[in-house]
């Protein structure tokens, strides 16, 4: 490993991480602010550094279907994008879980328009919530890289083989600056194995894949991708834990920070949790107990971990990034409440919009959601979309 970080774009530190992969296809087209990533991979590939095929596509919809192409012929395959980009993908989104096809992608998490806006919240993610991939968050420029590369270690399992998509906030970590450190190309060998798909297309022993689903059989189907999809849970621990022995840096499928006797915790996703830790530990210093718990799993679900998490706890913060339209909260707080709704002592749950299309989220933010919670009667949860313009 090298002697110490070096100061890189997050967007760059990926491309690296999927240099020392071994990838062999790339399949991409650019869109803000994702291009970075790609951009450099093309770059890479050009000059020899990564012996892969760049397939430059004419559009999102392409670049999935040739990753889902290539990954089912066996090639170790890389792509990434952003909000619309990723609405474009969808129709081929849906079909790589079914076909097995273990793909990493990148999505560089960016507003849905319209208005049109390129700046960061999670409403392209959460738009193929349902669609069977693995989904991760990256916090910060070192866990994007550690967390490119155990992606490719978690899709790849031989009994996962399925995509995953991993997420970092727009602009405010992809192009950000960071002290990151890059592990040498032995260690990463060491830990991720060629990639070995036991069934795949092959010219010399000719089979055909995602043939039609009748109603005898598409249930079935998608019962099957589905138990994948849940037992992977057991094979993302393992390959966090792997990965520690190996980097020595340790990754949990939900972290916790300062939640042990908090009366009430925030609960986060994505570069905006590192800002909550400082608002907790700024409310701590004035008295108040208050913790934070952040998912870095968002399919499958972590339930269980999420339950012990949250099990002392009077009331919860969520924070969700994306409106749900017509609907009474959001995302990540709808799953919070479904899996706490036949606990013997929840606690109440107050959900609270922030960030949408890149405003600012401030510790002060964070410090008024605690705020709604302690002044809110004892019966009584919430909805609220902080920061719109009076």
């Amino acid at each position: 490993m090298a002697n110490k970080p070096i100061g890189i774009e997050v967007s760059l530190a990926v491309a690296e991480a999927v240099k020392l992969c071994d990838t062999d296809v790339v399949a991409a087209y650019p869109i803000t602010p994702q291009t970075h990533i790609v951009e450099h991979l093309s770059e890479l590939v050009a000059d020899g550094t990564l012996n892969a095929a760049y397939i430059p596509v004419e559009s999102e919809h392409s670049a999935m279907s040739a990753c889902i192409g290539s990954s089912a012929a066996g090639a170790r395959t890389f792509t990434a994008t952003s909000s619309q980009g990723l609405a474009l993908m969808n129709e081929m989104i849906y079909i790589a879980p079914t076909l097995r096809t273990p793909i990493v992608l990148l999505v560089a998490n960016r507003a849905l328009s319209a208005p049109i806006n390129i700046w960061n919240d999670h409403s392209d993610i959460m738009s193929v919530r349902d669609a069977g991939w693995i989904a991760l968050f990256a916090e910060n420029g070192q866990e994007a890289l550690d967390l490119t590369i155990m992606s490719f270690r978690i899709g790849e399992h031989p009994e996962v083989r399925l995509p995953v998509s991993l997420n970092i906030d727009g602009f405010t970590l992809s192009h950000f600056i960071e002290p990151i450190l890059i592990p040498e190309k032995a260690q990463v060998d060491a830990f991720l194995p060629p990639n070995q798909a036991e069934i795949k297309l092959d010219i010399s022993k000719p089979l055909s894949i995602g043939l039609l689903g009748t109603p005898e059989n598409f249930t079935e189907i998608k019962k099957a991708t589905d138990d994948l999809l849940v037992n992977s849970k057991k094979h993302i621990v393992s390959v966090f834990g792997e990965f520690e022995k190996s980097f020595g840096r340790k990754y949990n499928l939900v972290e916790t920070y300062r939640h042990e006797d908090a009366e009430i915790i925030i609960l986060t996703m994505g570069s905006i949790s590192e800002t909550a830790m400082t608002a907790v530990d700024e409310m701590r210093e004035a008295g108040q107990k208050v913790g934070l718990v952040r998912l870095r799993l968002w399919r499958p679900f972590p339930t269980e971990e999420l339950r012990a998490a949250l099990a002392k706890a009077k009331a919860v913060a969520v924070i969700d990034r994306h409106l749900v339209m017509g609907a009474p909260y959001g995302p990540v707080c709808l799953e919070i409440k479904s899996i706490l709704y036949d606990s013997p002592q929840p606690p109440k749950v107050f959900n609270f919009i922030l960030g949408l299309g890149g405003r600012d989220v401030r510790r002060a933010d964070f410090k008024t959601t605690v705020e709604r919670v302690k002044s809110a009667k004892d019966s009584q949860s919430s909805f609220e979309i902080l920061g719109v313009l009076e």
